[in-house]
C-alpha cells in the first residue's frame, strides 16, 4: 500500500498526467488510494488526490462524511463556477481548510459555492455534474492537487490568514494563527 505523501515532496506541485487506461492497475491504484483517504486519521480525510498517495494521475477521491461512500473521479474538469463564494468550508464548524500533506496547518480559504465538473467514472465513462456546499469545496480543493496547487497558495493568493494546531496548557488541541514574515 502507498503511504501519504506529505510537503515538500514535490509530487505535491506537479501537475498530474491524464489517465488513458482504464485498466487493473488504475483498479489497483483506486484501492490503494481508497486505503490511504481510510487510515488517516487526524484529520480524518474528506478527500485524496492521486499526488498524495504517490501517483502522477489525474484522480481524486471523495468522502465528505464517514458515512458516505467513497466516490472516484477521474480526469476531473471543472466546466462552470458559481458567482456566489463560501466564507471557509460550508456546512462545517470550523470553517478553516486543511491539508492531509499538510499536516497541523490550516488557512482561510473562499471557494465557488456550486461547480459544473466534467470527470470519468472508473470504467472510462464521461459523466457531467453540478455539485455544491462541502462536497464543491472538497471538489475544488482535490481538483487543485491534480492541477499541482496546494491550499496554502489560495490562502496567500487570497490574502487569508494561516492557523497551526497546538496544545493548550491542558493539553488539548487548539487553533494559533500563525504571522507569515
Amino acid at each position: 500500500m502507498h503511504t501519504l505523501v506529505q510537503i515538500p515532496d514535490p509530487i505535491l506541485t506537479t501537475p498530474t498526467k491524464s489517465v488513458t487506461s482504464f485498466d487493473k492497475k488504475l483498479q489497483t491504484m483506486i484501492a490503494d488510494m481508497k486505503k490511504v483517504l481510510v487510515s488517516a486519521k487526524n484529520p480524518k480525510g474528506v478527500g485524496l488526490a492521486g499526488p498524495q498517495a504517490g501517483f502522477p494521475y489525474r484522480i481524486f477521491l471523495t468522502r465528505p462524511t464517514q458515512k458516505d461512500d467513497i466516490r472516484v473521479f477521474i480526469n476531473p474538469s471543472i466546466l462552470t463556477l458559481s458567482k456566489e463564494t463560501t466564507d471557509g468550508v460550508p456546512e462545517r464548524e470550523n470553517k478553516l481548510e486543511g491539508c492531509l500533506s499538510i499536516p497541523k496547518i490550516w488557512g482561510e480559504v473562499k471557494r465557488h459555492q456550486s461547480l459544473t465538473l466534467r470527470y470519468q467514472d472508473e470504467t472510462g465513462k464521461t459523466c457531467e455534474e453540478q455539485f455544491s456546499g462541502f462536497l464543491a469545496t472538497i471538489i475544488q480543493h482535490e481538483t487543485d492537487h491534480v492541477n499541482g496547487i496546494l491550499f496554502t497558495a489560495r490562502v496567500v493568493e487570497q490574502k487569508g490568514k494561516f492557523y497551526q494546531t497546538v496544545k493548550d496548557e491542558n493539553g488539548k488541541e487548539v487553533l494559533e494563527e500563525i504571522v507569515l514574515k
